[in-house]
């Protein structure tokens, strides 16, 4: 009896066991089969995502077209920005909204630069005023800020509808201006750019205003610009002595400023100046004293060449509420969002001598 039920549980036993290896045989056999189909199922590739929308800002920069969530309502400030060989490299132009570029005197070249979106903490050397400079600093609504300059071009600078913050005022006064000593006179003056509000409350003048912004083009509009091809743009004011080249970098999309060959950086860190505009315009131009000063026309407009994302149009320049502007088909071109320069040359030799692209 005994031996019976020992061969009952041994026969138990054995089913028991050959039920569970088939079971285990049975999933081992599933699971390769869905590892099999998964293999043989096709590779489905992600459709690619559009591009990603603008995002929202609460204002935008009136002089850049950028976009930001700070208030947009402080003046413009216009700096006189010395540009001899004995005043480079300059500090603060990597800041500057716009900056203008005309002939002071003899074949030498100076910046008006219009500061808007960024603050650096010192600009210059500064240097003396021009009657067409506080022109544009008038169109542009801009408290000027320039050292210096020839008594009859003072007086009529004074008899403008503008603000003025004089250097000569606060010469070396450590708080406005200081005097660097690793610069001669008259490359040595710095304007102290922190302090150029509180400097003007206390001359009673305003530090707010509501900004005329710029025409931009939107993200979409950039995409579509077109033209010839512009990889370098090379500027002759004066050969050998006063030359400009804007090189594109096709990685940044910007241009890099050069001058006389090397390249425009900040005096402090090296930072290269880079744009995303050049406008170049021709207009005319004419000596007015023996130190070889001059009257240019900032009003009758004339030929131009606007210069974006490797690419240049040919375009015409008009003076609109003391702005100067591109036009083509009767219809403002729009600029890129971003820092914009503008060199304006005389009609003699002109535009197309003056001017090469490749």
């Amino acid at each position: 009896m005994k031996k019976g039920m020992q061969k009952c549980s041994i026969l138990l036993f054995l089913m028991i066991v050959l039920f569970l290896t088939a079971c285990s045989n049975e999933g081992a056999d599933d699971q390769e089969s869905e590892e099999k189909a998964k293999e043989e199922q096709p590779v489905v590739e992600p459709e690619p995502s559009e591009e990603p929308p603008e995002p929202e800002y609460e204002n935008t920069y009136p002089l850049t077209g950028i976009g930001t969530n700070e208030p947009v309502n402080n003046r413009i400030i216009g700096v006189m920005v010395n540009n001899h060989t004995k005043a480079r490299p300059q500090s603060g132009l990597s800041k500057a909204d716009i900056v203008y570029e005309l002939l002071a005197e003899g074949p030498i070249t100076r910046f008006l630069a219009f500061f808007h979106s960024e603050k650096p903490e010192v600009v210059g050397p500064v240097r003396s005023a021009r009657e067409y400079y506080a022109n544009l600093a008038q169109g542009m609504g801009a408290i000027y800020i320039y050292h210096g300059a020839a008594h009859h071009i003072e007086d009529i600078i004074m008899n403008k509808d503008l603000d003025l913050i004089r250097g000569a005022i606060h010469d070396d006064d450590r708080y406005l201006f200081k005097r660097e000593s690793f610069r001669a006179a008259p490359h040595d003056s710095y304007l102290i750019y922190p302090n150029v509000y509180e400097a003007a409350e206390q001359k009673g003048i305003d530090i707010k205003q509501d900004n005329e912004p710029y025409p931009f083009l939107t993200q979409d509009e950039v995409s579509q610009i077109s033209g010839e091809e512009a990889s370098r743009v090379h500027i002759v004011y004066h050969e050998g002595l006063e030359e400009v080249t804007y090189e594109y970098d096709e990685v940044n999309e910007q241009y890099v400023r050069y001058s006389d060959g090397e390249k425009t950086v900040e005096l402090e860190t090296e930072e290269p100046v880079v744009l995303d505009n050049i406008f170049v315009v021709e207009t005319g131009h004419r000596v007015i004293d023996s130190a070889h000063r001059r009257a240019i026309d900032l009003e009758s407009g004339g030929r131009g060449y606007l210069v974006q994302k490797g690419k240049v149009q040919e375009v015409e320049w008009k003076n609109v509420d003391g702005r100067i502007l591109p036009f083509k088909n009767g219809e403002k071109v729009k600029f890129v969002p971003g820092k914009t320069w503008v060199n304006v040359v005389p009609e003699t030799p002109g535009i197309d001598q003056s001017v090469q692209f490749n």
